[in-house]
């Protein structure tokens, strides 16, 4: 099972890559939303901001995040860690529920060309 610290670790290469994204990519990335990671094995939510690019003002909380943010995760830590290592596909992950997803049709689009 991932840590918290793992999770953030996650996250801030997740901010790494989407910084590192350049033409399609980068503008799938550009969105200014909220986002939301609920890992349920630690009942913790990541709160941040997809700004420029960048997830930016991430902070911790306990339990699932009220209320949603724009686009809202929700999985393991485990298959946090993985999908931002690549090892996880993240349409497959979503298709067979074990990534849950709530976010408008064109974020849903934009999230999946990033991961």
């Amino acid at each position: 099972m991932a840590t918290i610290e793992e999770c953030l670790g996650a996250l801030d290469r997740l901010a790494e890559k989407l910084a590192g994204a350049s033409g399609e990519l980068r503008s799938a990335a550009a969105p200014d939303r909220s986002l939301s990671c609920h890992v349920t094995d630690l009942d913790v939510t990541f709160l941040g901001h997809l700004r420029d690019g960048h997830l930016k003002e991430v902070r911790t909380v306990r339990g699932a995040s009220e209320p949603r943010a724009e686009i809202a995760l929700e999985m393991t830590g485990d298959d946090l860690v993985a999908l931002v290592d690549g090892e996880l596909n993240f349409a497959r992950a979503w298709a067979g529920g074990r990534v849950r997803l709530k976010a408008g049709l064109r974020d849903v689009l934009r999230l999946r060309s990033i991961l």
